[in-house]
């Protein structure tokens, strides 16, 4: 099986390729080979059975996703992002990777014509708008109040029409956030979740830019690679026509992430972390769900955390070496 990563020099893209690396298979289909893209050189991995190679392509340039397709991939990961507070800040950079990108490959798969392969498409809670139920049910209407979740939810509906006019085999995902993510901070406006924690746990200060009662749905990256694993094996038929799920998470207030912390790193920890209110980032985060329904992706056999202490441990064990 040939297998293309796209976002593959991402965090979640890295730990992916050691996933399928280890693993050598995909729901028990060997993988032979490992494509890995991203607009940077994503590292190529060790240890892989078949052939791997890295390429340096960016979707949203003519013809770049016509050339990742012409060897026809059997399934596609497509990670490929402007996270949330880069996709508010720049908003064509958003639109040009997270919506044009994405229309480019599915085009891309529908031109090569008697191909269809599996593409799981990483989808976001940022879909949903206020004013929001708890949890958020699947069937909940649609209607961002962010330019990043407005590109997400266009993805997902042009992945359920390419799915259903049989173009491609699409499994779309709505990921909780990711925390804690190692490695360096980036643009997304939910890092502080992440670093709140991921900082004081090595001895550094973090920011908390919004208040101790803000309440989001979490998951680790550990589980956010075994949803993908997961979506890649399934039998589309056991998906259904509805081709984006909502996967399980950890519903927790900034103030339970912070005690989690206590128990794990003591109240010397817990003291670096700043209060710096910035209503930027209050402004988007409040528009996100506090929880979502994952319901029918359990049933399906997705599973992630249910404490952040479990996410914590997760962090120090796969980060950390063991111990903070």
């Amino acid at each position: 099986m040939h297998v293309l990563i796209l976002g593959a020099a991402g965090m979640i893209g890295r730990k992916l390729t050691a996933r399928l690396v280890a693993d050598g298979n995909v729901g028990g289909r060997g993988i032979d080979r490992l494509t890995l893209a991203d607009v940077v050189a994503p590292p190529e991995p060790a240890g892989a059975a078949g052939t791997a190679e890295g390429v340096v392509a960016d979707l949203a340039v003519p013809g770049a996703a016509e050339r990742l397709v012409d060897d026809r991939p059997d399934l596609i990961f497509q990670l490929a992002a402007v996270v949330s507070g880069e996709a508010e800040a720049d908003f064509d950079k958003g639109y040009r990777v997270n919506l044009d990108g994405t229309r480019a490959l599915l085009d891309a798969i529908r031109a090569a014509g008697g191909y269809r392969p599996r593409l799981v498409f990483t989808s976001s809670i940022a879909v949903y708008g206020p004013p929001m139920t708890d949890p958020i049910p699947e069937d909940f209407q649609e209607a961002p109040l962010t330019s990043y979740g407005t590109q997400k939810a266009i993805g997902e509906l042009l992945l359920a029409d390419y799915t259903r006019r049989g173009f491609v085999d699409g499994v779309g995902l709505r990921l909780p956030t990711i925390c804690i993510r190692p490695g360096r901070p980036n643009k997304a406006a939910s890092g502080f979740f992440s670093s709140i924690l991921r900082e004081p746990l090595v001895g550094r200060e973090a920011v908390l830019p919004v208040p101790e009662t803000v309440r989001h749905w979490h998951a680790s990256p550990r589980a956010a690679v075994g949803f993908l694993v997961r979506a890649a094996a399934l039998d589309g038929q056991d998906v259904g026509p509805r081709r984006t799920l909502s996967m399980p998470g950890l519903s927790a207030t900034v103030g339970e992430q912070i005690e989690a912390l206590r128990r794990a790193a003591g109240d010397r920890a817990v003291r670096l972390i700043r209060r710096e209110p910035d209503e930027s980032v209050m402004r988007i985060v409040e528009t996100w769900a506090p929880a979502l329904d994952a319901t029918r992706a359990m049933r399906l056999g997705f599973t992630a955390e249910t404490s952040f202490d479990e996410i914590i441990r997760v962090h120090i064990e796969d980060e950390l070496g063991g111990s903070p």
